[in-house]
């Protein structure tokens, strides 16, 4: 990078990923451009479990104790039987859980963590956001990179580095591997006032209930204000949709015909997720093997 001081780094994507991206440049004194196509810098999605790793990445880029007064801290890891409602097994986070691995497990609603980088880049002078700046392609020579613009603008740096997700215009560029798989599963989100969790149900646990071909999560969120909900299901979804908000008709119900066989707190759990779901089908991509 030496040799390229002049130049910054290009970011393709203004996620978690792209802004701890340019954090962890800022901190070896390296200038970027973070490249965003959507018109402001925010982030959707509901919940997000951290473990003690993620804690030790966040303080090495500076947003430890900022990321830590956002998380709840739950008690436990929790697997319950969905058709019996009974405790498989349980993994306890105190203390014992945060000396051995030096920090603890949480839980984040992903905009809250989103805000705390993004507070981060924007009081760095190294970082530059640009918005509505969405990278559609790239062309490169010995020295450098020009990021191509939707816009028809072209921005040059020293190296392009795709953070703009599942559906990335860099990836496509680099390795020509098509659209993501879809997996065959669908999942249903929901963020629900804590009022409205049943009240024997409010554990202070990241819970995986495990049904046949589903699964059901949830933990609080945001101070305890919220309660993050989601069940998925191997429902041999043949499309790929990304928040697609559902009625009650197409959202929790439309699962296999195995729900008269869960427990009533499964089915109590479905009807509060029910009222403002959002749903996705789930994707991903093959590992690609590193250039040699």
């Amino acid at each position: 990078m030496a040799g390229k001081a002049a130049q910054p780094v290009l970011i393709a994507g203004g996620g978690i990923g792209g802004l701890a991206t340019a954090l962890g440049l800022a901190q070896k004194g390296v200038r970027s451009i973070l490249l965003e196509k959507s018109a402001s810098l925010g982030e959707i999605g509901a919940g997000i479990q951290l473990g003690p790793n993620a804690f030790h990445a966040f303080d090495y880029l500076g947003v430890g104790e900022a990321a830590r007064r956002m998380a709840v801290y739950i008690d436990q890891l929790r697997l319950m039987d969905a058709l019996t409602a009974k405790e498989i097994t349980h993994v306890d986070l105190g203390d014992a859980f945060r000396s051995r691995f030096g920090n603890p497990y949480a839980v984040v609603h992903r905009g809250d963590l989103h805000g705390v980088f993004l507070k981060a880049c924007r009081d760095n002078q190294l970082i530059e956001l640009r918005v509505s700046s969405e990278v559609v392609g790239y062309d490169q020579d010995g020295s450098s990179v020009t990021a191509r613009l939707a816009s028809g603008e072209c921005v040059t740096g020293s190296l392009l580095i795709g953070a703009d997700g599942l559906w990335s215009n860099v990836r496509k560029q680099v390795t020509a591997d098509g659209a993501p798989r879809v997996s065959g599963h669908t999942t249903y989100r929901s963020v629900i006032p804590t009022d409205e969790m049943p009240q024997d149900l409010r554990w202070n646990a990241a819970t995986l209930w495990a049904g046949p071909k589903c699964h059901l999560v949830h933990y609080p969120l945001s101070g305890w204000k919220v309660f993050n909900l989601v069940v998925t299901y191997h429902n041999d979804a043949p499309e790929p949709v990304a928040g697609k908000p559902v009625s009650e008709e197409e959202g929790f119900y439309a699962h296999p015909p195995t729900r008269a066989e869960h427990h009533p707190s499964w089915q109590e759990l479905e009807a509060v997720g029910v009222v403002r779901p959002r749903s996705d089908a789930a994707l991903d991509r093959r590992p690609r093997r590193a250039a040699r």
